[in-house]
């Protein structure tokens, strides 16, 4: 099978190279001296990923020195306050852990871009968090932030990262805090994940529209990178929807005649955690029914690599979901300034 570049995301512990990381962690006790470090671990129903590169490790696995975080709730809906509410409170936590070793003073400034086309609803999250922060300051106000959504280059013209620098040279920020919209490979991680990361972002670079990067290299100060994943590839769409098909017969050959199955008053559907036997379906779909998720992708992905439209999906509540996140961000950061300079 010819090797096609499928990880179309801009989330740490979707790629490829973090995923084999964290594969040989959980078998081998991933040795730290790799240069990758990988804890995952759940506080109530948030479910947190920490992965610390250093400069080992970003010569090993391709990805910046630095620590990302990515905060995810599996079970979120649009009315889940309570699932709301857990995210909120881990989002507060780990923006103050990441940055720790960042002093903000009482006369410091911090520079909030909001990166994204706000005429595009899945790409807005950056223009309606800035919205939501304009808000957030007439009632609570802050002399430490200043916000501005710069648009994209294809409204303006010139290169987002060249309108952050300017900025940054003039306002002179201890810390750039970038907003915007990402890309995942996991349709269940639409909406329902939050990542942060202290290495900077390349607007763009999950639909493959690659732009200069906004880092600590190019703006001379820190930059802190908030992301929330509202688009994924179409066939990650396909390959998952025929995942739970052939999980779901399987299940459904496997459970009959149990007495689980008889006692059953609605559709019954397995747990998505659930072991299922693939080979119960084999004589019905043939080989690849027991291929892992991961090839079929790649089968999708070759099929389609020549067709002249790639598409991108994003969920049909997606006008909602920004606008809770926007609140949510909003929210977190106001409460993160107050504690971060008592």
């Amino acid at each position: 099978m010819i090797e096609v570049n499928w990880s179309r995301t801009d989330l740490i512990d979707e790629s490829a190279e973090v995923v084999e990381h964290q594969t040989k962690q959980q078998k081998n006790r991933l040795d730290q001296t790799s240069g990758v470090n990988i804890d995952e671990f759940n506080e109530g129903r948030v479910k947190i990923t920490k992965v610390v590169v250093d400069e080992h490790g970003q010569e090993q696995i391709g990805k910046k020195e630095g620590t990302y975080i990515t905060l995810s709730v599996p079970t979120l809906t649009i009315d889940d306050s309570n699932g709301f509410e857990q995210l909120e409170k881990s989002f507060t936590k780990y923006l103050d852990d990441i940055h720790k070793d960042i002093e903000i003073k009482k006369d410091s400034k911090v520079l909030v871009i909001g990166l994204g086309n706000k005429t595009i609803t899945p790409d807005a999250i950056g223009p309606f968090a800035i919205d939501s922060m304009q808000n957030e300051q007439s009632e609570n106000p802050s002399d430490h932030f200043i916000m501005y959504a710069p648009g994209v280059t294809g409204q303006t013209g010139f290169e987002t990262s060249d309108f952050i620098r300017a900025l940054t040279e003039r306002i002179k920020p201890s810390l750039v805090l970038v907003i915007d919209a990402l890309a995942t490979r996991g349709s269940s991680r639409l909406c329902k994940t939050i990542q942060i990361t202290n290495t900077g972002i390349h607007p763009g670079s999950g639909v493959g529209n690659q732009r200069t990067e906004v880092s600590k290299e190019v703006m001379g100060v820190p930059v802190t990178a908030i992301g929330v994943p509202t688009v994924v590839d179409a066939t990650v769409i396909i390959a998952d929807a025929i995942d739970n098909v052939f999980r779901s017969i399987a299940a459904k050959i496997e459970e009959k005649g149990k007495p689980s199955g008889k006692l059953s008053v609605s559709s019954w559907t397995p747990d998505s955690n659930q072991r299922v036997d693939l080979n119960l379906i084999k004589p019905i779909f043939g080989e690849w029914s027991t291929w892992s998720n991961e090839d079929r992708l790649q089968l999708f992905e070759e099929a389609f690599a020549s067709h002249p439209e790639r598409l991108i999906v994003t969920p049909k509540e997606v006008d909602v979901w920004i606008t809770k996140y926007s609140i949510l961000i909003s929210k977190c950061l106001f409460k993160w300034m107050e504690h971060k300079v008592k």
